[in-house]
């Protein structure tokens, strides 16, 4: 009864910006941690970015000091906002939720679809 809605992806240049969104619906008490990952065609998915219930960020070396996650805890929503991409970012970016569904359950981990993101030089 939890689902997560991705929005954003595209085609952008290098250089350019792209703002992913990630709202979560359904039976949602709380959302923990936040992150987006990324996968690209033959490789492992890999975390680009996280954010706690309380506003610490974590993020690969690769994009730090150009994307920034960020979160509206009132509308369940998480966001990446992806500044200066390169074609290396390129991949399928997927958004990852730890929800807890009542005051008196486990937080369970739940994925988006995945949105594309192509980043042309």
């Amino acid at each position: 009864q939890v689902q997560l809605a991705e929005s954003g992806g595209g085609l952008v240049q290098a250089g350019g910006s792209l703002r992913l969104s990630c709202a979560a619906s359904g039976s949602i008490f709380s959302i923990n941690a936040m992150g987006w990952y990324r996968q690209a065609p033959g490789k492992q998915r890999e975390l680009v970015a996280a954010i706690t219930s309380g506003g610490s960020t974590n993020y690969a070396d690769s994009v730090k000091g150009r994307f920034t996650i960020s979160r509206d805890n009132a509308k369940n929503t998480g966001y990446l906002q992806m500044n200066n991409v390169k074609p290396e970012d390129t991949a399928v970016y997927y958004c990852n939720a730890e929800v807890r569904r009542s005051a008196w359950s486990r937080s369970i981990s739940y994925w988006g679809q995945g949105t594309q993101v192509t980043v042309s030089s």
